[in-house]
């Protein structure tokens, strides 16, 4: 079997099967297989689609290519969440907290940012000292003790996924339902959560840029995890607009901790009660999504979940001080608050738009290897539907080159459109 003979079948819109599946899988794992196949297959998959069993397979194959993690000993229920990407999105830095202050254990394991969708792992990273690289042994224990973990992938685990994500980012094969499906669902998998929620973004600051697209990625996640064994449920969210203000890892930390100080933007803040209801449901540690809502709210207003996030922090190695003073988290040196250039209302803030000029500060990677600029991005100060005065505020910007600054200016003014007529506001959640 020839990796080449893979791809040439593939290109031409046939369905592999599990030995072919199996074979490619191992040589990425085992680097028998180059970079230059590894990305022609996955454009390859891009332009011509997978079966529902091949992405089965896929999924199956790349979990198995490493450590499949047993947490039937951590003595309680472990839950996950995975977001399929968006702009401004740090739901994960609210959510985890909250679970955890509510009783459940949650381990997680993230990724680095995908284009122009900003990385889990970057925003933490933003606190120094913060480790991201745990054994299995360390995430077990961590679990085990504080009910909290927030890390990457290790090497060990679904190696085959590691070498393939860096690899979308940089070839323009990321928006593919098979890999994003096969990529989320092996790690989940791999992971050993029992259950299960997928916040499955949609709109054109998503990798899913219509329901149905969303709807088809949700049911085959879903189908994939309770093929596995796994309670899994999808929420479809809107990624028309970024969620939240805050767009840049650093700026996304702070607006975290304002929310776990049950403060920050009301959208956002929704949004992180919402998800973490669905899982308090999906785990039945409670009967009811208004009991379980409830349940969350509660750990906001009486600082618990604020607690927890110090805890997670301090666990892995980062300077609790940081978050105590979020002032002491990096900062740009050029901030430039922009007015609006005409009196209106508020019709689109076009999240891609923001995600892109994101990467081009510094905030995400043009390459897999690109460093990033933890200080970097943007507080975008209105959402679609607010009535808007010519002069106030319109977006901030933080850059670090001057070279930067008028480039990413003129694309974010452009992003926000504004329109004589009331604009209704765009629904958070759809289905």
């Amino acid at each position: 079997m020839r990796a080449v003979d893979i791809i040439i079948k593939k290109r031409d819109r046939g369905e592999l099967t599990r030995d072919e599946i199996r074979f490619f899988v191992d040589g990425i794992t085992a680097g028998t297989i180059p970079d230059y196949q590894i990305a022609a297959w996955a454009m390859a998959i891009f332009l011509n689609g997978m079966t529902p069993r091949e992405t089965t397979e896929l999924t199956l194959a790349m979990a198995e290519s490493g450590e499949v993690i047993d947490l039937s000993d951590i003595g309680t229920p472990v839950v996950d969440k995975h977001s399929t990407g968006g702009v401004g999105d740090k739901t994960s830095l609210v959510v985890l907290p909250i679970l955890a202050a509510c009783g459940l254990a949650i381990g997680k394991m993230s990724g680095r940012g995908l284009g122009f969708s900003g990385g889990t792992l970057d925003k933490m990273e933003s606190i120094p000292g913060y480790r991201v690289d745990l054994s299995t042994e360390e995430f077990k224990r961590q679990l085990t003790q504080i009910g909290l973990v927030l890390c990457g992938q290790s090497k060990a685990l679904v190696p085959a996924d590691g070498k393939l994500y860096a690899l979308r980012d940089v070839t323009g094969t990321v928006d593919s339902i098979p890999l994003i499906a096969s990529s989320i669902m092996s790690k989940k998998i791999a992971g050993g959560a029992q259950a299960i929620l997928l916040d499955v973004k949609v709109g054109n600051g998503a990798f899913m840029t219509t329901l149905d697209q969303a709807r088809q990625l949700a049911d085959l996640m879903t189908q994939i995890g309770n093929l596995a064994g796994r309670k899994v449920k999808a929420v479809l969210a809107d990624m028309n607009q970024p969620l939240g203000q805050a767009v840049g890892n650093a700026l996304e930390v702070r607006e975290a901790i304002a929310t776990l100080h049950n403060n920050g933007p009301a959208d956002f803040r929704q949004h992180c009660l919402h998800m973490a209801a669905h899982l308090l449901l999906l785990s039945q540690a409670v009967d009811s999504l208004a009991a379980a809502y409830a349940r969350a709210e509660a750990a906001l207003a009486d600082g618990s979940a604020w607690q927890k996030f110090r805890q997670l922090v301090q666990a892995q190695g980062g300077d609790v001080s940081y978050v105590d003073d979020p002032d002491k988290l990096p900062k740009a040196s050029l901030i430039e608050v922009v007015p609006a250039p005409r009196s209106g209302y508020l019709a689109q803030v076009h999240a891609r738009t923001i995600g892109e000029a994101a990467v081009l500060l510094g905030a995400g990677r043009a390459q897999k290897n690109d460093p990033i600029d933890h200080a970097v991005g943007f507080i975008i100060h209105h959402k679609v539907g607010d009535p808007i005065r010519q002069g106030e505020p319109l977006f901030t910007i933080h850059a670090s080159r001057p070279e930067t600054l008028s480039t990413a200016i003129a694309a974010i003014l452009q992003a926000h459109q504004i329109v004589d007529r009331p604009v209704p506001p765009l629904p958070q959640h759809y289905e």
